[in-house]
């Protein structure tokens, strides 16, 4: 397919935006094309059927209900009428929330590390930290994209969705101490991928709502496009061609109430279904529908469709370690705007704020935030019960309020090496399946990590940060309070002399950021199809090999544009 055909399109789908009157400011809580799955037919059909109306599913759904009638299945429910999403002041509510109606599932890797995915539409940029920044260049090479769409699919998503952040003094401390500590150039504001200490942007806007992946529907055909919440899907189903291939045909659901519905793709060559449904959700839906590790499906007494082995392999999530420094000053609320792309391969971020937890009065909420969500650095991961969080929340409930008064610098290992699996608990699509990520398996992530936590000692430090640290807290009594003590300004005890690999052993949690489980080359090809079965693709994270930039959601936004311009592109071409 030729670059002009791409353009073309392209083209045609921007000037959609200002025939319809859309503003970047603008919400829409009530699309006439969306509703609740109760109210579907038991039997439909559709020229696409997309299953995740995520990060990548919304803007893959909007673009191609440009020219064809789109399904788009989401299991949970919409981000506009929840305050704990739409307000950056409320970010962590949702994640500290372990209801069934929650817009965030909470899962245990096999590792003991406390994880979360999105229960919701738009997925995980309802629930994440809300920074944005594009891919490295090199990266786009590297998988094969075309360099000029990619381009144009990120300023797709960035019309709606991106903002830059306003700096306050605590960020602007971190990002001049990470210049003094050699994480250089400055390259200001950007939303690129470089080398060097840069301000990114971010999806919450002036005002601090936040902008989701469910906006870009704004861009949809309305006539075009049918959402339906709450919609869970059980069954990718098959038909069979010549000589035994399979096809996709169908998906079989069911509404809140367990109702049954089914919808067929419509007779056409280039119709097809798209699982967009996350690194977690996109492996487990293949599996149970028969589609994975022959051995592993038939312990499941699941009906084999096609020997692929590949499925659920390749799962990673990159590993986070944070230092948390109390502040004699008080300091902004405010997420992750800052970052420091290092040559040796780890990201340096930062958050700060009184109110971290969502919507708290008390400065203590900030840091109760961490136990509350799992992300308990003070007990190493196989012990992190749920007895373990509450001891956390109590004994820090106990403390002054001044304890709770600072920010965290964190390090993210970039890729990473070390990688694992997912298989299936059980056959019901919304059980969490057993996933293992390997953290540090490989020696080379350790060292990054190691690097990592020696350049947040630079930045805590450097002349530029010293107005926000105690001079008495030593950098040995920082690392002590995150690992043993809890935030305890008067630790009993510490160890200078601990090695920094084990410190990252012991203090390891998730920035959310896991992949991988379908991968392009393995068990999808590069036009993102299901290799071995016919009119079926998989678009998300879970085709990564690496998680791309600093954080991903940029990037997984531009994929479903990106991927929904090309299959449209084609279709057109035929």
């Amino acid at each position: 397919m030729s670059l002009g055909w791409w353009r073309l399109v392209a083209a045609a789908f921007a000037g959609f935006l200002f025939f319809h009157g859309f503003s970047a400011s603008e919400k829409a809580p009530n699309y006439s094309f969306m509703q609740n799955a109760t109210s579907a037919p038991t039997l439909s059909y559709y020229d696409y059927i997309i299953v995740g109306g995520g990060t990548a599913g919304c803007p893959l759904a909007a673009t191609l209900s440009q020219n064809a009638t789109v399904l788009l299945l989401e299991r949970g429910g919409s981000p506009y009428s929840n305050s704990n999403i739409t307000s950056m002041a409320s970010f962590g509510a949702a994640l500290s929330d372990i209801s069934r109606s929650s817009p965030s599932q909470r899962f245990i890797s096999e590792d003991g590390v406390i994880n979360a995915r999105a229960r919701v539409l738009g997925g995980g940029s309802c629930i994440n930290a809300g920074f944005y920044t594009r891919a490295a260049p090199e990266y786009v090479r590297h998988v094969g994209w075309d360099g000029q769409l990619v381009n144009e699919s990120y300023q797709w998503v960035e019309k709606l969705v991106a903002f830059e952040p306003p700096l306050g003094m605590w960020q602007s401390a971190v990002r001049d101490g990470l210049v003094e500590a050699g994480v250089v150039p400055f390259n200001g504001f950007t939303y690129d991928h470089t080398y060097g200490t840069k301000v990114g942007g971010t999806i919450f806007d002036q005002q601090g709502n936040r902008h989701t992946a469910a906006d870009l529907l704004d861009y949809a055909n309305p006539s075009g496009l049918t959402v339906l919440l709450h919609a869970s899907v059980h069954k990718i189903l098959f038909a069979i061609k010549g000589k035994g291939r399979r096809k996709a045909h169908g998906v079989s659901f069911r509404d809140a109430t367990g109702a049954k519905h089914k919808a067929y793709l419509k007779e056409g060559s280039k119709n097809e279904i798209i699982i967009s449904a996350g690194a977690l959700g996109s492996p487990q839906l293949l599996m149970l529908s028969g589609v994975g590790p022959a051995a592993h499906l038939k312990a499941h007494n699941i009906t084999l469709v096609l020997d692929q082995p590949q499925v659920g392999q390749g799962m990673s999530d990159n590993p986070m370690n944070a230092v948390f420094i109390p502040s004699p000053l008080p300091v902004e609320v405010s997420l992750i705007q800052v970052v420091g792309i290092t040559d040796f391969g780890s990201y340096i971020e930062a958050a700060s704020g009184e109110n971290f937890a969502g919507g708290a009065s008390s400065p203590r909420d900030y840091v109760k935030f961490s136990p509350q969500i799992g992300q308990l650095s003070t007990v190493p991961p196989k012990q992190r019960t749920q007895e373990a969080i509450g001891k956390a929340v109590e004994y820090m409930n106990n403390l002054e309020e001044a304890a709770f008064r600072g920010g965290f610098i964190l390090e993210k290992v970039m890729g990473p090496i070390s990688t694992g699996h997912l298989e299936l608990r059980t056959r019901n699509p919304n059980d969490n399946p057993s996933v293992t990520f390997n953290y540090f398996k490989d020696p080379r992530d350790l060292q990054r990590c190691v690097q990592g936590i020696q350049t947040i000692k630079k930045i805590i430090e450097s002349k530029s940060f010293s107005k926000f640290r105690y001079d008495y807290l030593s950098w040995p009594i920082l690392l002590n309070m995150t690992a043993s003590a809890p935030l305890n300004l008067l630790p009993k005890h510490y160890n200078p002399s601990m090695p920094l690999e084990e410190f990252c052993k012991g203090t390891v949690m998730t920035i959310w950021h896991y992949h991988g489980g379908c991968q392009v080359g393995k068990v999808v090809d590069l036009d993102h199809k299901l290799l071995g079965v016919d009119a079926l693709r998989v678009i998300d994270g879970s085709t990564f090999n690496y998680s791309p930039g600093t954080n991903p959601q940029a990037t997984v936004m531009m994929l479903g544009r990106y991927m929904g311009v090309k299959i449209l592109s084609e279709r057109l071409a035929n």
